[in-house]
């Protein structure tokens, strides 16, 4: 069976691996599934992407595992992917948090820098093609098994054209049924169904 290792959502915030994976009951819905599960913590105040591929590469053990990227963690998840092939057997993208959308960029940005980024650093994080800081040429050169996991219903920051992209651009990539993402209010009802999907693809 293989290792899962969960990469949560959040960028400059208070989210943390506890709220978004183990509080929703993801982390306990995967290991009645028989999936080991690791679930670090990002970064909370990283100056890069650069930053975070270091701190999670540090976590990642050494035997393949399946990674599964969360909103904008799903560019810390694909940079680990396109940058240790040998470590990652398979990549979900899930919830995707949309790049290059200057109304989305914008917000983000104010809120990056009320929380105490600086300009440079908001301006480095938020530098996208369909992935904040991945270049799409390195995601059309993944050769391990991925699958996109849409929002639904789509929101700004989750959009649904970002995950149209990602499978254009991914070779074999396919699509795995969406729900809300965790941890908000509409997710707890679609748990197992998301557990169920998970595990499915990392067998």
């Amino acid at each position: 069976m293989n290792t899962v290792f969960l990469v949560h959502g959040g960028l400059w915030d208070p989210m943390n691996a506890e709220r978004f994976w183990r509080t929703p009951g993801i982390v306990a819905a995967l290991e009645t599934r028989g999936i080991t599960v690791l679930a670090p913590d990002r970064p909370q105040s990283p100056d890069s992407w650069t930053e975070e591929v270091a701190v999670l590469r540090k976590l990642l053990p050494p035997e393949p595992v399946v990674v599964v990227g969360a909103s904008n963690g799903c560019s810390a998840a694909a940079l680990l992917a396109i940058e240790y092939p040998d470590l990652v057997q398979r990549l979900v993208l899930a919830w995707p948090a949309t790049g290059g959308d200057p109304v989305v960029d914008e917000r983000t940005r104010a809120g990056l820098t009320s929380r105490g980024a600086s300009v440079a650093v908001a301006d480095e994080l938020l530098t996208a093609n369909t992935l904040r800081g991945v270049r799409d040429d390195d995601l059309a050169l993944l050769r391990i098994p991925v699958a996109v996991l849409p929002s639904v219903p789509e929101n700004p920051p989750h959009q649904r054209k970002t995950v149209d992209t990602l499978l254009s651009l991914i070779p074999g990539s396919r699509e795995l049924p969406g729900c809300p993402e965790p941890p908000t209010p509409h997710f707890p009802p679609h748990k197992d169904e998301l557990a169920e999907t998970l595990a499915a693809f990392a067998r």
